[in-house]
C-alpha cells in the first residue's frame, strides 16, 4: 500500500509560508509515497517542486480553486485554471486530463447541489483542518453517491504534512496509475487525525500580514476566544 497527502499548501498560497523544498523534505521524513501541492488558485507551488526532480516522491500538480459554490481541488494539472466559475473550472480541469475533487464539502461550500455531485470525481472524506463531525458527513456523502474518497492534511505548516493520508491499495508505477487508482471507486481508503482548531487561526494571521488586511484581526481574536470557550464548556460538561 502507498500513502499520499493530497492537499498541501506552499508559500504561493496567501496563508502559508511553506517552501516547496521543505514540503518535499518533510514528506520524505513522514514516509509518504507522494504528495499533491494544491495552492489557492495557482499551480506555482507544485511547479516549483517538480523542478527539483525528486525521484523518491510522486509529485501531483494541483490547485484549490475558489468558485461560487465553494472550493474545488484540481489534481493532475499542467496549466493554471483561469476561471472561477464552477462549471468552467470543472471543464478546464478535465480538459487537462485532471481530476475534480470536492474538498471539505461541509466546511465552506455554500451548498452541495446535484450539479456539484454530477461533475466531481471524488470527495475529500478526511481533511485534517476540518472538525471530525464534518469529515464524517463528507464520508457519508461520498458513500451515498458511490464516489471515491481522498484525504489530505490541508497543511499550511510543516508539522501538519501527512496528518491525513490517502491510501492506495496497490503499487503504482507512475502518475497515471495514481490518477486511475483515485478515480476508481474502492481502490483508496483514508486514515489520519484532525489538527488542532487553533492551527487555522495562525494561517489567518499570516494571511492578514501578507495582504495587509488588518481589519481581520478582530475576527481572528473572536475565533480564538470561541474555540477556547468551547473547549472549557466541553470540559465542564464531563
Amino acid at each position: 500500500m502507498m500513502e499520499f497527502d493530497l492537499h498541501i499548501h506552499s508559500k504561493f498560497s496567501f496563508d502559508s509560508v511553506l517552501e516547496p523544498k521543505t514540503i518535499l523534505k518533510v514528506a520524505r521524513k513522514k514516509g509518504l509515497s507522494g504528495i499533491a501541492i494544491t495552492d489557492h488558485n495557482t499551480i506555482k507551488g507544485a511547479i516549483e517542486a517538480l523542478k527539483m526532480h525528486p525521484n523518491d516522491l510522486f509529485i501531483i500538480c494541483g490547485a484549490e480553486i475558489e468558485t461560487e459554490y465553494g472550493d474545488i481541488l484540481g489534481l493532475f494539472l499542467n496549466e493554471e485554471i483561469k476561471s472561477r466559475s464552477f462549471l468552467n473550472v470543472v471543464d478546464e480541469i478535465k480538459e487537462q486530463g485532471g481530476l475534480v475533487i470536492l474538498p471539505h464539502p461541509f466546511k465552506r461550500n455554500k451548498e452541495i447541489r446535484d450539479e456539484i455531485i454530477k461533475n466531481i470525481d471524488a470527495i475529500e472524506g478526511l481533511n485534517a483542518r476540518t472538525p471530525r463531525i464534518l469529515n464524517i458527513r463528507a464520508q457519508e456523502l461520498a458513500k451515498a453517491n458511490n464516489l471515491p474518497v481522498t484525504a489530505g492534511s490541508d497543511a499550511h505548516f510543516a508539522f501538519e504534512i501527512g496528518r491525513a493520508r490517502t491510501i492506495i491499495k496497490k503499487d503504482v508505477n507512475d502518475i497515471e496509475d495514481i490518477k486511475q487508482a483515485i478515480k476508481k471507486h474502492g481502490q483508496t481508503s483514508i486514515v489520519g487525525t484532525e489538527s488542532s482548531e487553533y492551527v487555522e487561526c495562525f494561517s489567518q494571521i499570516i494571511k492578514m500580514f501578507r495582504r495587509k488586511e488588518f481589519n481581520l484581526l478582530p475576527l481572528i481574536i473572536r475565533k480564538v476566544m470561541w474555540i477556547s470557550a468551547s473547549k472549557v464548556i466541553k470540559k465542564l460538561k464531563r
